[in-house]
């Protein structure tokens, strides 16, 4: 049962090469491969350099009401006016 297919001009029909020997193939399996160890990379630099718990502090908002931002009004009240 094991025959070698011949084509009608005699010669014998080529080896197919292994799939490790052809680019597409790298291709296709190699970014998803990437991007599953770049994410195992990232999972572990998360865990063992977790981020700082920040603490709650109450402070005042005190731009809100200062000189710092009186420029920045008269320049909105001004393109608001059209210039008056």
């Amino acid at each position: 049962m094991s025959q070698n297919f011949k084509p009608e001009n005699g010669t014998a029909a080529p080896k197919a090469a292994g799939w490790w020997r052809t680019p597409m193939m790298w291709l296709v399996v190699g970014g998803p491969a990437l991007v599953i160890v770049a994410s195992f990379i990232t999972l572990s630099l998360a865990i063992n350099n977790p981020d700082p718990v920040l603490e709650d502090k109450v402070v005042a908002n005190k731009a809100s009401g200062s000189k710092a931002l009186v420029p920045a009004r008269e320049a909105r009240n001004h393109a608001a006016t059209g210039g008056q």
